[in-house]
């Protein structure tokens, strides 16, 4: 019997797309069940409530990770959006990058992709999105201001699934 210890590199590497394909389908799965039991409102507010901690979570989690305290500027945050889960499953991009400012891209969604090929609408995560990056930006740096430049329900442009702008202030 073969335990995670006994993988070898590219093995490992392949186990942490697994896992956050995996939880990117719980996170699926739980959204679906609650917009079923209550209604798509109900359930987008309920994962607006989770990604309000969630993403405070998964930010310290890789600062720790990474040696580094709060306070890093577009540094930080530039390292900390490659570790996230969502890396590992989606095609994201830094467009644009200084001292003060960046500019995060994602180019290839897995949940709005596989909306698409189902010929369903692309999921309103606009509301959530804020909630979300803005949380994760400020957690990396609290002087960080968070600006959607397009996100679903916006129509987005062809190879951008949304965009948002951080930038320092102070």
């Amino acid at each position: 019997m073969h335990t995670v210890h006994d993988l070898d590199r590219e093995r490992l590497l392949e186990l942490l797309r697994v896992h956050a394909l995996n939880w990117l389908a719980h996170d699926g799965c739980w959204f679906l069940g609650a917009e079923e039991r209550d209604g798509w409102d109900s359930a987008q507010e309920l994962n607006e409530k989770s990604w309000r901690r969630f993403t405070r979570v998964e930010a310290r989690r890789i600062l720790k990770f990474m040696g580094i305290g709060p306070g890093g500027g577009t540094e930080a945050l530039a390292q900390a959006l490659q570790f996230r889960l969502y890396a590992q499953v989606n095609d994201q991009e830094i467009v644009e990058m200084d001292e003060h400012r960046l500019v995060f891209t994602m180019k290839e969604c897995r949940v709005q992709a596989a909306r698409r090929r189902k010929g369903l609408p692309l999921h309103k995560c606009k509301s959530a999105g804020i909630i979300e990056y803005a949380g994760f930006a400020e957690t990396i740096d609290p002087r960080f201001r968070t600006r959607c430049i397009v996100c679903p329900p916006d129509e987005t442009p062809p190879g951008v699934y949304c965009s948002w702008e951080f930038t320092l202030e102070g």
